[in-house]
């Protein structure tokens, strides 16, 4: 949303708080952030658990995460000196150091000043295989439309008279040097009904934006079109098209020259990965033999002559409990992050006169394990090992010799002493196991009375995975509660089969999932009702919203984080039309509407019913999701005279917030809300 919307339906009275940021809507907002700062902030532990969160967030222990940049090691850092941020370099033996020196490239807190912006890093795109020239992408105040800068890293300066790219929700790839493939509004309105843009042209170095060459156009009625070039580390380009079809659908093109050629390849499979004579293919859905969930190669000198037959060989092939979380590729392997029963494992895979060959990496058992810093050019990249418990080690991995070297380990953040990481299911509505991890003290009680806090997503094919996370250990787990992550339905812990279990009008077998896992609890005697909270953000945020509307006796707590919660309008309000794959289209398919008229929160809400007190939580700057959702729900529950606490940063993004004293202040609200709730 950009404006005002139109009058209010007579059935929709809180429609007007669709408004984006206008007087109004910005008052109604200003007003209820009062009552629920002021209402938190005087809890006396309101102090400590802020101080808490920003000395977690700030602390000059952190890893510093890498990236390799120009045959160098760069990392981006913030703390309370740098609230925004600052780039910087070092070298890999320098890196490898306890405390490396650091040089700083690019200082964003100072950008901002020197320019008046309050300017959010968002990200660099470098130009490979050298990553010397990178796209510098700077948001003002944390929403996902960007500024696009050219930066040089060998001038340490932005690239004078260089590729620039004004506010918008760009997507860009590096063809050469001197030619970016572009999609973006080009001009005024050139967006699909989702936001997004689906006209791709090449823009040449010292072009305008007039002169730019159209290449592609798809439908506005398309989620995006996006560009991609692939290169591996010999320098070899493999350019492509990705027209969107919905969230899950994609019609991929090669690109060669001017000439556009469609790719004959399922539309649920993407190409991620360019290893010498291989393009890498995701599949989502089977390819002949090759079955979903897989990973698949085709070669590059047939994609390039004859995208329309293409013969493609399986390189991975998922077992029953596995999942693919990620791919990757050094110079001469393709690394796969993996779940096995929601638990990581890290994979080499080589291809060789025998075919593609398979490789474990000795990690730790039982953590997330995922790749930090791939580098295609060589053969090295960094890996992370977590988990609810332990800290985040980070390895630097040797693809040729298949060995794993921790390089730098993040020093344990609260006290786990006592704490244990158990593994169950629970049994859903229709005979389901799911399975969730659960953190508590070995010596608790079961006697219904440890407060809990339960988290899920459950959606767009994401997997949850057990995370080490400062701030729930120090101010949650640290003061005797246990944490609770659900694997429900929606999300991708066991591939594609239990994302769609869950699609558009199945959707209501995840809200089942994680109900399931609440009975599972209180049924063990780990929690009850009243000491029982839940958490989630986005469609996570959404699944709360669902969780609070039919089942209030279950919690005693509700934290629904920027969330969608208006299921009928969602496409009216930011990028709602894009998750159509995901939700189904409520305009176009009546069942589809049928569905969310029984189950959208915001129009579930009922007075009279003994609902918890929730505490709802947006950004403004957030045009992904928007804020639209929690205002109404909000609103509406205000004009039923329900109880419930509304925060919404005025920066941020779709996050808690712009920098980390931004999300400090959202974790300390949080838990000052959780504490109340569920401890005292």
């Amino acid at each position: 949303m950009t404006g005002p919307v139109p009058a209010a339906a007579a059935d929709d009275p809180y429609q007007w708080l669709e408004e984006w940021t206008t007087p109004r809507a910005m008052e109604w907002v200003g007003a209820h952030n009062d009552v629920t700062v002021k209402r938190l902030t005087a809890d006396p532990r309101y102090a400590t658990l802020y101080d808490q969160a920003l000395a977690i967030a700030g602390a000059k222990d952190r890893i510093p995460m890498p990236s390799f940049r120009n045959g160098e090691i760069y990392n981006f850092w913030q703390d309370e000196t740098h609230l925004r941020g600052i780039w910087r370099k070092t070298s890999l033996a320098d890196y490898r150091n306890f405390a490396p020196n650091w040089q700083t490239v690019l200082d964003i807190d100072a950008l901002g000043k020197a320019e008046g912006k309050s300017w959010v890093w968002h990200g660099d795109n470098c130009l490979m295989p050298e990553r010397r020239l990178c796209l510098i992408n700077l948001s003002d105040g944390g929403e996902d439309a960007a500024e696009v800068r050219e930066f040089d890293l060998a001038t340490g300066k932005f690239v004078a008279d260089g590729f620039h790219l004004p506010r918008g929700k760009h997507n860009i790839a590096w063809e050469d040097a001197d030619h970016l493939l572009v999609a973006t509004e080009w001009q005024p309105g050139e967006l699909t009904t989702s936001g997004y843009a689906y006209v791709v042209k090449r823009l040449a170095r010292g072009q305008s934006f007039a002169q730019a060459k159209e290449l592609f156009r798809g439908e506005r009625s398309d989620v995006s079109v996006d560009p991609q070039v692939l290169v591996d580390a010999s320098g070899q380009r493999l350019a492509l098209i990705s027209r969107a079809t919905d969230f899950f659908h994609r019609v991929t093109y090669v690109v060669a020259g001017d000439t556009v050629r469609r790719v004959a390849m399922p539309e649920k499979a993407s190409i991620e990965e360019l290893i010498g004579s291989n393009a890498i293919v995701r599949l989502d859905e089977a390819w002949g033999a090759i079955p979903a969930g897989s990973e698949a190669a085709v070669s590059l000198a047939q994609l390039m002559a004859t995208p329309d037959r293409l013969t493609p060989t399986a390189v991975w092939t998922p077992g029953v409990r596995d999942a693919l979380k990620s791919e990757s590729a050094s110079r001469n392997a393709l690394v796969l992050s993996t779940l096995a029963n929601v638990k990581g494992k890290m994979l080499l895979v080589k291809s060789g006169p025998g075919g593609w060959s398979t490789q474990a990496l000795p990690f730790p058992e039982n953590q997330s394990i995922d790749v930090v810093a791939p580098d295609r050019t060589g053969d090295q990249f960094f890996a992370s090992a977590q988990g609810f418990t332990t800290p985040t080690t980070l390895y630097l991995v040797d693809a040729a010799k298949g060995s794993v070297d921790p390089v730098k380990s993040l020093p344990p953040k609260f006290n786990a002493t006592g704490l244990v990481v158990d593994q169950f299911d629970a049994t859903s509505s229709d005979g389901t196991k799911v399975p969730y991890f659960l953190v508590h003290r070995k010596d608790r009680p079961l006697d219904g009375n440890t407060p809990t806090l339960l988290n899920a997503y459950g959606g767009f094919q994401v997997s949850s995975t057990p995370v080490y996370s400062g701030v729930t250990g120090k101010l949650w787990l640290e003061r005797g509660g246990a944490f609770v992550l659900a694997n429900i339905r929606g999300g991708g812990e066991f591939g594609p089969k239990w994302h769609e279990a869950a699609l558009k009008t199945r959707r209501q077998i995840a809200y089942d999932d994680f109900a399931a896992v609440a009975k599972d609890l209180i049924a063990r005697k780990v929690t009850s009702p009243r000491r029982l909270g839940i958490e989630g953000g986005s469609n996570g945020g959404l699944l709360m919203g669902v969780e609070f509307t039919q089942h209030p006796e279950l919690w005693n707590a509700v934290v629904i984080q920027v969330p969608l919660l208006d299921m009928i309008r969602i496409d009216k309000i930011a990028a709602g039309a894009s998750w159509q794959g995901e939700y189904g289209d409520v305009n176009a398919d009546p069942a589809v509407r049928a569905f969310w008229e029984k189950v959208s929160p915001y129009h579930q809400l009922k007075a009279g019913v003994k609902y918890p007190e929730p505490f709802i939580f947006t950004t403004t700057k957030d045009d992904r999701v928007g804020p639209q959702h929690a205002r109404k729900f909000a609103a509406k529950m205000e004009g039923m005279g329900l109880p419930f606490m509304y925060y919404e940063n005025t920066e941020g993004g779709h996050g808690s917030g712009a920098d980390i004293k931004q999300s400090a202040k959202t974790n300390a609200l949080t838990m000052t809300y959780l504490i109340q709730k569920l401890m005292d």
